[in-house]
């Protein structure tokens, strides 16, 4: 995070702007928005700025700056087209310490002035460092008609019912379960649709209902978190991510997605890497009962989808004889995502009639794999976890009898800023995971249909080694 979002209080506060032409009233009129005391010092006044003036809204002093105006001074904006004063305004501010911002100059501010979507007394600020705030007017024009004007009136009805609720609920938990319930509910669509009235009065009936001591019913959220780019996310996904009271993540869990997760949420990392596993999968499955039957929201967030080579199945059939309520949220297997990031389809008319996914990963004393079936020509075979056993799924293809020279490719970290794919054959795949340091985690894909990345590649955030 670049820089600290905050909301400053300057309501009654005086406010000094540098400058009066149209880029300065603009900034006067936010301040003037957010309640303050404006003072404006400039030589000569613009239009926007006289019609302020007009209006007894500002304080204008027409003369040159002087370091005495920063004097009682809260906050300070520099917007004049000299760019030598802006710089000294700006020194003097932050060597007073007052908040200062210089209008289409990053490095010479203390603070930025977002693009802000305002549904008083909500407020939503949306910035880019300076880095491009056109990209920070551009998203909030995306936001806007995804938050109703009326959050405005929603948040003041509930601001009404503050004390109330917390006498009702002295724990902090208990009062979030509550208010969620409100904004989630009829409540709120009555705001929606205009009956101020009626949701009033249907808050202070379910208010005096409310039970003080509520005895809460654990849930856990079984979420496909996908192949690591937050972007394949499913909406049920996020909204279960905002919602939950601790999130069990496991190691193929991209920060980027862990950072949607709710801010107060517990975190806790049952990541499984090979022979070093940091909770064993029994743990987990009796941590996810635990935590369910005191009463929390879980979210059990699995790379991929849960239920492709993810153990979901074992974790909801414990949950099934506990009687544990579950959801379970498919995500995007890292064979489907991570070979399109590669520009490989799965199946192709011309090359491929068929797609497998197979872990190159065994159970302890498990069967091995149907070999035969896999080296069958026309099929597209997807190794998971395979990395470490690369030699002989390469040598146990060619011994049922694939070619030497079938198309094979590795991609590791897919979806992901950190992708990289290696384009070769069942001869020479291992050799390129020894000299590229190839690491988990990596998939293996093997058919004709990976010759197409030639053309097909797209996603070329790393380097690709042939």
């Amino acid at each position: 995070m670049k820089q600290l979002p905050i909301f400053l209080d300057i309501k009654g506060k005086p406010c000094l702007v540098v400058g009066a032409g149209p880029v300065a009233a603009r900034k006067a009129e936010l301040l003037l928005k957010a309640g303050a005391l404006v003072r404006v010092v400039a030589k000569e006044s613009g239009e926007a700025m006289s019609l302020l003036r007009q209006q007894s809204k500002i304080k204008y002093q027409a003369k040159p700056f002087e370091d005495s105006d920063l004097e009682q001074v809260n906050l300070v904006i520099a917007a004049t087209s000299d760019k030598r004063l802006n710089k000294r305004v700006s020194e003097l501010a932050q060597a007073s310490r007052i908040p200062v911002n210089v209008v289409d100059n990053p490095k010479l501010c203390s603070f930025i002035m977002p693009s802000i979507i305002d549904r008083d007394p909500v407020q939503i600020a949306i910035s880019t460092g300076g880095a491009s705030p056109v990209l920070a007017r551009q998203l909030r024009s995306r936001l806007e008609s995804l938050v109703p004007a009326a959050y405005g009136d929603l948040a003041r009805l509930v601001e009404g019912y503050r004390d109330t609720v917390k006498k009702t609920f002295p724990k902090v938990e208990e009062r979030r379960r509550f208010w969620e319930s409100i904004l989630e509910g009829p409540v709120t669509e009555h705001v929606f649709a205009n009956r101020g009235s009626e949701a009033r009065s249907l808050l202070d009936k379910l208010v005096e209902a409310a039970n003080p001591e509520p005895d809460y019913r654990g849930e856990v959220y079984l979420v496909g978190a996908g192949p690591g780019d937050p972007d394949l996310l499913t909406f049920k996904a996020l909204r279960l991510m905002q919602k939950c009271d601790v999130v069990v993540y496991d190691r193929l869990v991209s920060e980027p997605i862990l950072d949607l997760v709710r801010r107060d949420a517990e975190k806790i990392y049952a990541g499984k890497a090979r022979a070093k596993h940091s909770i064993s999968q029994e743990n987990i499955n009796q941590l996810l009962v635990r935590l369910a039957k005191e009463g929390k929201r879980v979210l059990r967030l699995k790379g991929g989808d849960p239920f492709v080579f993810g153990r979901g199945g074992e974790e909801i059939n414990e949950l099934i004889d506990e009687n544990i309520d579950f959801q379970v949220v498919p995500g995007i297997t890292a064979a489907s995502g991570c070979t399109s990031y590669a520009g490989i389809p799965l199946t192709h008319r011309d090359h491929s009639q068929a797609c497998i996914f197979v872990t190159g990963h065994r159970k302890v004393g498990g069967a091995d794999l149907n070999w035969e079936m896999l080296s069958h020509a026309n099929q597209t075979v997807v190794f998971y976890m395979g990395l470490n056993n690369i030699q002989r799924i390469c040598d146990s293809l060619k011994a049922h009898g694939r070619k030497p020279a079938t198309p094979a490719a590795l991609i590791e970290k897919g979806t992901t800023p950190a992708q990289r794919v290696f384009i070769g054959n069942l001869d020479t795949l291992p050799g390129l995971v020894e000299s590229n340091e190839v690491r988990a985690p990596t998939l293996i894909v093997v058919g004709e249909v990976v010759e197409l990345h030639k053309k097909l590649h797209w996603f070329k955030p790393g380097k690709e080694i042939k």
